[in-house]
């Protein structure tokens, strides 16, 4: 785990000038989301708040002390300092109306739990369910009951947030170029999609966008959001959130092919070579019960049954179907809606010389690529 880094390359990374302009988004999963910024908007919030570890549906959470920092637990007027020394975890667990913390011989209670430094700064710290996820986090936490289970919100910094999410979308072996091109289109995501949530902004599974613990400063991916910083997609002079695949069939798809409505930005359907000629075909084989009604033209279908069975039960929406007695036998290709940038084509065309503004405009005709900073507006 990581301690003081994160903090200090993403000062750094807030004092780095503006290097260009150009703009795109979305995640594997994401509906169409209304939205955005124009002219006669104020300014655009730095920060994101997300739901973490959602799908676990958790009872209780370990919170741990990073090497060298402290975490403040408060709730109303009480109080509770992790530190290195003596005991640097933390147990948070819900009961009825209310959250419980136990650390050492220490007892917190309330209808929510905050988490931050000794200064109500930002911090590192630790996450996890125990005996299921771990995750190194940096921003602020809110602990609180919902619905029977514990909600935990992480408000992060919008850049530390799109690396996040780059480094946790994208392939190892991604170019630098392509990256770029995966950065620009989740900060669009996060300044222009907010609303999916009614607690939080944003969750991160790929319903909103996957998100992990955030990368190496000086890894790739950190290093294609610091060159795109504050870089979105607009379309008519307003930005808006931008959808993207793992991969298509050869052509990327409208919303409507789909059953979702329209966007702010018309997608248009383009070819994608690579797809095209190196195509991902995937079989999966489940209960008719489980879908007696799927189809390849309904989105929220697949991802309902995604959701129930798994994310790789109907990878995509291009595929076929074989009743084989009880069981539904799918043969298909690609991995994803299919809608906007093509994460394995933009991968190709980055390593033939395509840079990130030809990626993007390729998949997305017709839009802009501007800074969401007021300031920096044309």
């Amino acid at each position: 785990m990581r301690s003081k880094r994160p903090s200090t390359f993403w000062r750094i990374l807030l004092l780095s000038p503006l290097l260009i302009s150009l703009g795109v988004f979305s995640s594997d999963s994401l509906p169409v989301v209304r939205g955005g910024f124009d002219d006669s908007a104020g300014p655009i919030e730095p920060n994101v708040r997300i739901g973490v570890f959602g799908l676990f549906h958790p009872k209780q959470f370990m919170l741990s002390a990073v090497e060298g920092q402290a975490l403040v637990l408060r709730s109303e007027a009480q109080s509770i300092v992790l530190e290195n020394s003596g005991v640097r975890s933390a147990t948070a667990r819900i009961e009825p109306s209310q959250v419980v913390v136990t650390h050492g011989a220490q007892v917190l209670r309330g209808r929510s739990i905050q988490v931050a430094g000794r200064a109500n700064q930002p911090v590192d710290f630790i996450l996890a369910i125990p005996g299921k996820i771990t995750r190194h986090y940096h921003g602020l936490l809110e602990i609180k009951p919902a619905s029977g289970e514990l909600s935990a919100i992480v408000t992060i910094e919008l850049e530390t947030a799109v690396a996040s999410v780059v480094a946790a979308e994208s392939s190892s072996d991604m170019p630098l170029e392509a990256l770029k091109a995966v950065a620009i289109a989740a900060r669009s995501y996060f300044v222009s999609g907010r609303g999916r949530h009614h607690e939080f902004d944003f969750c991160d599974t790929t319903h909103c966008q996957f998100l992990r613990t955030p990368p190496s400063p000086d890894s790739r991916f950190a290093k294609a959001v610091q060159e795109t910083r504050s870089l979105v997609l607009s379309y008519l002079g307003k930005s808006f959130a931008a959808m993207y695949t793992r991969s298509c069939s050869g052509r990327t798809r409208i919303p409507a092919e789909l059953g979702l409505p329209d966007a702010t930005y018309p997608y248009y359907a383009v070819a994608c070579s690579h797809c095209r000629l190196h195509p991902a075909h995937w079989t999966s084989r489940i209960s008719s019960q489980e879908a007696p009604s799927l189809r390849a033209d309904n989105e929220n279908l697949r991802l309902a049954i995604d959701h129930r069975l798994g994310w790789s039960a109907v990878p995509s929406n291009n595929f076929t179907v074989q009743r084989e007695g009880d069981s539904l036998l799918l043969r298909g290709v690609g991995n994803g809606h299919g809608i906007g940038l093509c994460q394995t084509g933009a991968k190709a065309m980055a390593e033939a010389g395509a840079g990130y503004q030809e990626i993007l405009h390729h998949y997305y005709p017709n839009a802009n690529i501007v800074s969401y900073l007021r300031s920096n507006r044309p």
